[in-house]
């Protein structure tokens, strides 16, 4: 069957429903650049404002992931595991995550990205380890998870063509903000990615993409919902990101925070998040009750398992163990400055994008894709909201080597941070589990 563009832009411009037909036309036209960048700005507009049914969600999602290369880990059964943030400040629990579910029986086959905005990414975390390979080849990849559970890798190859091109037009068209669209570029990525069981850390907050529970939960219903209808195992973790996740934003520091965690350091909010998103995984890969699977994720830290896994994961794609026994080895920052609060009070709300857009102006971050990470550039948070401050006192800590950047990022954190007479009330930490 013919189709054209022209009567695909219009059938959902009033309101009609594409075909499957329909949507591997425009998919697979799209990736090949048959179809032109105008039309498919239309359709994506129509796609904006008349959204989308489940079963069109499916299908665009499948045609996606189909739309390049595919990781089969089908050798692993029903093990294969792999989580997804949908991006925060101080976000570095897959480095906790990975090594723990991997512990405990599970196959963790993990592709991560780089840090773009304000947002980091487990790559450029990964990276400030000396030696550490983030590009290895398939088998490669697919034996050490099959030796050890756990491989994490830069997304490589061709996955996703679709995506990349899809995304990029949505960026300069206005057309982000669709719940079908945000849905089918993620769970096609995870999809392609191979593994059977999938997590989703769906932030929300003033750091997180969607900045209310609300809006969080919508999306989190309609990923899980489009992953089971491909045929897989999800649950999504709502999670708090209106302040940065644990004290450390930045690559090695986010590094260090991660292996202190797995040896032990109880580190408030970090700790939790980590553990909830570990026990999510361990369930559905153990088939066994979410508070079982709990229970032996706290003791597979606790017992220094997950820290010994770690180590084995970062020597096996040639990381330096050194910087893991011993985290001073990490180098240090040349300038380092405290922040000073100008009032007292409580700490009464804390954007977490300006914190994560502070760290970007220390280096910690990019900008834009061509831009260099400094790996030992960040912030410490010394006080969160909640927390009582006295004129003087340091809400924060910035490394850099860069001195010129100082000025502005301590702007940047000045004006994120609200100081008022009364302590807040606290938010939760987790929002709710949709599955």
């Amino acid at each position: 069957m013919s189709y054209r563009m022209y009567d695909l832009i219009r059938k959902k411009r009033d309101g009609g429903e594409l075909t499957d037909g329909e949507i591997e036309y425009f998919i697979d036209g799209f990736t090949n650049g048959s179809i032109p960048d105008y039309q498919a700005s239309a359709l994506l507009m129509a796609i904006f404002y008349r959204g989308m049914t489940e079963r069109e969600t499916v299908t665009l999602t499948g045609c996606m992931a189909r739309s390049g290369d595919t990781v089969d880990l089908s050798r692993f059964g029903e093990l294969s595991a792999d989580k997804h943030s949908t991006g925060g400040v101080g976000d570095k629990t897959t480095l906790i995550v990975a090594p723990v579910v991997a512990a405990l029986g599970g196959k963790m086959a993990k592709m991560s990205g780089r840090g773009l905005g304000h947002t980091g990414g487990t790559v450029d975390k990964l990276e400030s380890i000396p030696g550490y390979k983030t590009d290895l080849s398939p088998a490669d990849f697919l034996g050490q998870v099959e030796k050890i559970g756990v491989a994490v890798i830069g997304q490589s190859g061709n996955l996703t063509p679709a995506d990349k091109k899809l995304y990029a037009l949505r960026d300069v068209t206005a057309t982000v903000d669709s719940i079908p669209l945000i849905t089918s570029s993620i769970m096609s990525k995870k999809l392609a990615a191979g593994s059977h069981n999938i997590v989703l850390d769906v932030k929300v907050g003033s750091g997180a993409f969607m900045k209310t529970p609300e809006a969080a939960e919508e999306l989190a219903r309609e990923m899980v919902k489009i992953g089971k209808g491909c045929g897989r195992r999800v649950r999504a973790v709502l999670s708090n990101m209106d302040v940065p996740l644990g004290a450390a934003v930045g690559n090695s520091l986010e590094v260090i925070e991660a292996v202190n965690i797995l040896k032990g350091a109880d580190s408030g909010d970090l700790y939790e998040v980590s553990v909830i998103l570990a026990s999510q995984l361990v369930s559905m890969v153990r088939g066994i009750a979410a508070s079982e699977a709990e229970r032996e994720v706290r003791g597979a830290i606790r017992s220094g398992a997950a820290f010994e896994k770690m180590k084995e994961w970062i020597a096996s794609q040639g990381g330096d163990v050194r910087y893991l026994d011993d985290v001073s080895l990490f180098p240090a920052a040349a300038h380092v400055k405290d922040v000073l609060s100008p009032s007292a009070g409580f700490i009464v709300s804390t954007d977490a994008e300006k914190i994560g857009k502070a760290s970007v102006k220390l280096g910690a971050g990019r900008a834009s894709k061509e831009d260099t990470i400094d790996h030992a550039a960040g912030i410490l948070i010394r006080k969160k909201t909640g927390d009582r401050i006295e004129v003087g006192d340091a809400i924060c800590t910035l490394l850099t080597n860069d001195a010129s950047a100082l000025p502005g990022a301590e702007e940047e954190v000045l004006s994120a941070v609200g100081v008022g007479e009364a302590a807040p009330e606290a938010g939760p930490l987790i929002y709710g589990i949709v599955s």
